[in-house]
């Protein structure tokens, strides 16, 4: 990690020089994410934990989670990792397949992949871990045998995601030229609703559209962004949002330090508008499993914007996408894989 030794204190003083951001809130989640954090040592996710005690109104029993990949979690790491504070770890698995993950470009194998899950199940009890499917090349059988593998491990939480082909990579150019398939769309929805069913039939709830949970088990951090609650990111890039300002960090290291040590925040905020707001509420709460409340719709936008939310959503509640129930507007299993796009048909445009 680049100037790893000036960054830990710049992302210290950042919680301090934020602390009237969150003055009146209580926090209930720590994510260590983004880039490689599981480069940090015990004695620095402590330092850092700390800051936010010493800065924030912390909970009594906050969700603490470190992000990491198979290749960062070496038996020795994970058992340090279980004497910190760290109290849940999210593993970026992907597949427990050879050719997924080099197609994928990852750092780590298989047998890594595999490793790393057995002896992170010795030592922590809350652990999520990431799948990815529709990826070119792993058929339906292949994807059924990575949710069976994720499930033998007995994690109460897993993540996955369609793959995205991210333009100027190897994985576009090698699409590009036809050496690898693109991504299927049919088979990707095929495999979701796979995944859905064997998730939900091993007790498990589909609780916002790409995260599933045991009882009790539900990501506090990913719950809170897509119910709308308000977050603090620190850090290079670290993105913030309070309900009505979206903000994001600078995203060079060199830059957010010196920015950082002469008292000044390196960020950017954009000011969302009342509609913003709307449309923001609108796509978040579609993902979930609470769904959108119209009464809160009508409290916070007024009576035209829930007019105008029921009136849009007909097409869709006929073709069975949406329904409505105790004054929420949710998507059916049929609409869930579409749920970005119907959410999109009823923003409001000003």
């Amino acid at each position: 990690m680049k100037k790893k030794d000036d960054l830990i204190p710049a992302l210290a003083k950042e919680l301090e020089l934020r602390k009237d951001e969150f003055i009146n809130t209580i926090v209930e989640t720590i994510y260590f994410g983004g880039g490689t954090p599981s480069l940090l040592t015990n004695k620095e996710l402590e330092f850092l934990i700390d800051a936010v005690y010493k800065t924030y109104n912390v909970s009594d029993h906050p969700e603490i989670t470190l992000e990491a990949n198979p290749d960062d979690l070496s038996q020795e790491r994970i058992i340090e990792l279980s004497k910190s504070p760290i109290n849940r770890l999210s593993i970026g698995i992907q597949s427990f397949f050879e050719s997924d993950l080099k197609l994928m470009n990852r750092a780590h194998n298989a047998n890594e992949a595999k490793s790393c899950l057995e002896e992170a199940t010795k030592h922590f009890d809350n652990i999520s871990l990431d799948l990815i499917y529709g990826i070119p090349g792993a058929s339906n059988a292949q994807w059924l045998e990575n949710i069976e593998m994720a499930l033998s491990f007995g994690v109460p939480h897993i993540s996955s995601y369609a793959l995205t082909v991210e333009p100027k990579t190897a994985l576009a150019s090698f699409i590009k030229k036809g050496i690898i398939d693109n991504v299927d769309d049919e088979q990707a929805h095929d495999q979701f609703h796979m995944l859905k069913d064997k998730l939900e039939a091993s007790g498990f709830v589909h609780y916002e559209l790409s995260n599933f949970g045991k009882d009790g088990y539900f990501s506090k951090n990913n719950s809170a962004y897509w119910q709308g609650k308000s977050y603090l990111g620190i850090g290079p890039s670290a993105h913030s949002f309070n309900g009505k300002q979206r903000g994001w960090n600078v995203s060079n290291n060199a830059k957010y330090i010196k920015s950082i040590e002469q008292n000044e925040l390196p960020i950017e905020i954009e000011t969302l508008t009342h509609t913003d707001q709307y449309n923001e509420y609108v796509m978040t709460g579609l993902r979930t499993v609470w769904g959108v409340a119209l009464d809160r719709v009508e409290t916070d936008f007024g009576m035209d914007f829930k007019d105008y939310l029921i009136e849009q959503s007909e097409i869709f509640i006929n073709q069975q996408l949406l329904y409505i129930d105790d004054k929420h507007l949710r998507v059916t299993t049929k609409g869930q894989f579409l749920c970005d796009g119907i959410a999109s048909e009823l923003f409001k445009l000003n």
